[in-house]
This record gives structure tokens, sequence and C-alpha cells, in this order.
């Protein structure tokens, strides 16, 4: 892991060196569609959802991951009144972060009159960091995945730092790539959380190609290991973007929990410093 010197370092000399590039290097299509995950907006969203769809739409945002709340996966819209929400400005509702619970047959057919393409399921379903659980969760991932595809959608996970800890010699989050099958468990990697759990994400995406069709981008304040705005913490996201190819990735969601001001200022600066990529 780079220190915030070598950063800066590293990204002053990429900047230089990214003329010589083509100009795609960074972004999944030309104008690329980046993504938000709505956690990032959580209480403007429970306040006036339509209203902060508009906000986000209007700072160039193409693609939306939903967030479960207290009025449901939704914000108290129907799934369909959701998608037609995005498709009138523009947007596509790609993925939701849901539970894997009792109420999962519910959940997949919201999904399905949403319209969305994936169901993540956002935290480890049952505790226990040891091996066996992480056994018993990919066992678990396995069927949900493959009810989900019979439904049309696609299941996967998203990753805290957690579950980078290790059990008798192995990492946990290795048990669980190891033991799901990837077409039916599609991997959101949280590049943020990876980089406070000790881990490179470039290891992982050596070591498991192609298994990470989303992302979360999301930079780190790595004393107080908490999300921050681009370019202020300890993620190398010139390097991430550059190996896109590598990892799969075909949705990427810019998440941030704390801001330095508000939510859709800290989202207008992650916007500009992607585009000045």
């Amino acid at each position: 892991m780079i220190n915030r010197r070598d950063f800066l370092i590293r990204s002053t000399a990429f900047a230089v060196g990214s003329t010589l590039l083509p100009s795609n290097v960074f972004g999944n299509t030309a104008g690329s569609r980046y993504g938000v995950q709505l956690y990032s907006f959580r209480e403007a969203m429970a306040n006036d959802a339509l209203g902060t769809l508009k906000q986000i739409a209007s700072i160039g945002i193409k693609e939306i991951e939903s967030a479960r709340s207290k009025d449901g996966h939704y914000y108290g819209l129907s799934p369909r009144d959701m998608k037609k929400a995005c498709d009138d400005l523009g947007m596509k509702l790609v993925s939701g972060h849901v539970l894997l619970d009792e109420n999962f047959e519910k959940t997949m057919e919201e999904a399905v009159a949403s319209g969305q393409e994936y169901l993540i399921c956002s935290s480890m379903p049952t505790n226990g960091q040891n091996i066996d659980n992480y056994k018993k969760v990919a066992e678990a991932f396995n069927k949900a995945g493959e009810a989900c595809e019979k439904l049309g959608i696609h299941f996967g996970y998203h990753n805290h730092e957690y579950e980078f800890e290790s059990d008798q010699g192995q990492v946990l989050y290795d048990v669980l790539m190891d033991n799901t099958e990837p077409d039916l468990v599609h991997m959101e990697l949280d590049l943020g959380w990876v980089i406070v759990g000790g881990k490179d994400p470039l290891d992982y995406f050596k070591k498991y190609p192609g298994r990470f069709p989303l992302w979360h981008l999301k930079d780190m304040d790595m004393t107080k290991k908490e999300s921050t705005e681009f370019g202020k913490g300890g993620l190398d996201i010139p390097t991430m973007m550059q190996n896109q190819h590598a990892s799969g990735v075909k949705h990427i969601f810019i998440e941030q929990e704390e801001y330095a001001s508000t939510p859709l200022e800290s989202m207008k600066h992650n916007m500009v410093f992607l585009k000045n990529l």
C-alpha cells in the first residue's frame, strides 16, 4: 500500500503521462457512465427522494444503486415508480443493496419489477469470523444466486473491511471467493474497505480476474478509517482506473459516507476529479 506522499508523486507523474494514452483508458465508455450508491445521499433521499434524484442527475450521474432505508428498498417509492423516476431523468437503476433474509423472495420480486440488474447483499448475513462460517455463507450465496438467475437478475456481495481478517492462516474473503460460483455470485468490490483491511485491490484483480463486475469507488482517510473526497485519501484512484479490464468491472458506483461539506458538493468534487483523469 502506498503512502500519501507516494500517491501524490505517482498521481502527478501519471497525469503528465496520461496525455500519451488513449482517451478512454479511464472510463467505462466515452462519456463515462459513473454511478452513485444512494447511501451517499441517505438523509436527502429519506426527506425528498424525487428531488434528490434530480440533483444527482444534474451533476452527470448516469447509474444508480439503491440502499435499504426505513421506507424500504426504494425510499417509499414503488419499484416501478423508482424505475420511472430514473428513466425520466436519463438515469438507470442498475443495482440495489439488500439483506439475504427471510424476505428475500419478496426482495427478488421487487428487483424484477424495478428493472434492476443486480441484487447485492450488503453485509455478512451471519456472525462468525471463521472459515466454517464463510463456507456456509458461500453456500447460501450460491443458492441465492441460482434463485436470482432464474428470474433474470444477478446476485452479489459487497465487502467491508472485516472480510479481510484471517482464520487459520486464510484470508476470509478468499475463502468466500474460492467457494462461490463465479456465474452465480457477482462480487461488488468496495475498493476503500479493501485498503482499510490492509489489502491491495490489484492483488485481487490478479488472483480473481474478471470476478468484480461492480465497484464501490471510495477514497478513505486512513487515519480516521472513514471515507473522504477523491484524491484526499489513501486509494490510488488513477491506478485503479487503469486496471478496470483486469477486474471485469462493468459498473462503477461512487460511494461517500462522510463529507467535508454536503453530499452534493462532495459528489461534484468527485466527478470533477474523475473528469480530470
